[in-house]
């Protein structure tokens, strides 16, 4: 899948007030500074579609980018960043969880994660939590570029291993991706096509009234 037209619709903190369309969604997130702005201009081929920043947390509200008129792409608040405030990383947990349970329109989360850092406990306990709330996800490992490929070999495996013995039975689907060298994204967005065309011929689609 190419993507040849992307549009920012709403930002905002209210989940009943996104988007009712009966299209599919998927919701990208991670912790700070985990690249995820660029991933999301890399794969839209747009250069400021959303805003980057060197300031970890930027992100703060809910942002609705539809793509090719048939899809969204939601880009969520990261978690983790130490200098934010207790009582702003409090809203920010209460609207990430409140989104997950109540978008019916979400068919997949995507959970990033740098490729440089070893397993970090907040996002294995953040995957497990939306196991536990039986939310699909898929892995998307960024910066691939900071590492060389037999490292990348080697800290994805441990990364699902980790997982395999964290209580899973199998490991999620995951990607590769550097959106300096814009490697990655092809097969991100042809997981998605994979996605919508399942979506798109269920026999019965479920009802997104809030």
């Amino acid at each position: 899948m190419r993507v040849t037209s992307s549009e920012f619709i709403i930002s905002n903190t209210d989940v009943s007030k996104c988007p009712n369309e009966r299209i599919p969604e998927y919701a990208f997130i991670g912790r700070s500074n985990v690249g995820k702005s660029s991933l999301i201009n890399t794969i839209c081929d747009r250069k400021n579609l959303a805003k980057t920043s060197g300031r970890p947390g930027k992100t703060q509200l809910i942002n609705h980018f539809k793509i090719n008129k048939s899809w969204y792409l939601v880009d969520l608040p990261g978690y983790g960043y130490a200098r934010t405030s207790k009582t702003s990383k409090k809203a920010f947990q209460k609207l990430i969880t409140t989104y997950f349970e109540k978008r019916k329109q979400l068919v997949s989360a995507f959970v990033l994660i740098d490729i440089r850092h070893d397993p970090q406990p907040i996002d294995l306990e953040f995957m497990e939590w939306l196991g536990t709330h039986y939310i699909p996800f898929a892995i998307v490992f960024t910066k691939a570029d900071k590492e060389k490929p037999k490292a990348i070999e080697r800290k994805t495996q441990t990364y699902i291993q980790k997982m395999l013995d964290h209580a899973w039975e199998e490991a999620p689907p995951y990607f590769i991706t550097s959106s300096l060298h814009r490697t990655g994204g092809d097969e991100l967005l042809a997981y998605i096509n994979k996605l919508n065309e399942e979506f798109t011929n269920q026999e019965h689609l479920p009802s997104f009234d809030v």
